[in-house]
């Protein structure tokens, strides 16, 4: 893709499932960004992947669990989740989280 702009109103979310949507914004070989939507009560289960992950939480509250840390965050709060390290969480309070991923996840776009 690698557009220089990318307006989020263009994009459409994509449902998830279990109260959870997702909108791919911009990405290249190297990066990628998601806003990520979470209903109260739903939860990103604990998994692991290849890739290095920031998240910004932008509305909302979750509880984040990164390998034996567990931790609640708020908006301007951000969470590291190193590569290979099993993460997940709870959304608490209704909310959007901004994940960054390098490099993108190419399983994404399938």
């Amino acid at each position: 893709m690698e557009k220089i702009f990318v307006h989020g109103k263009d994009i459409p979310l994509q449902d998830l499932g279990g109260g959870t949507s997702r909108r791919i914004l911009s990405y290249g070989e190297a990066m990628m960004q998601v806003e990520v939507h979470f209903e109260e009560g739903a939860c990103g289960s604990v998994h692991t992947h290849p890739h290095t992950q920031t998240t910004y939480v932008l509305e909302g509250e979750f509880e984040f669990t990164v390998g034996d840390q567990k931790d609640i965050v708020r908006p301007g709060d951000t969470v590291y989740m190193p590569s290979g390290v099993p993460h997940g969480c709870v959304c608490k309070k209704a909310g959007t989280l901004l994940d960054i991923f390098t490099p993108m996840r190419e399983d994404f776009l399938k």
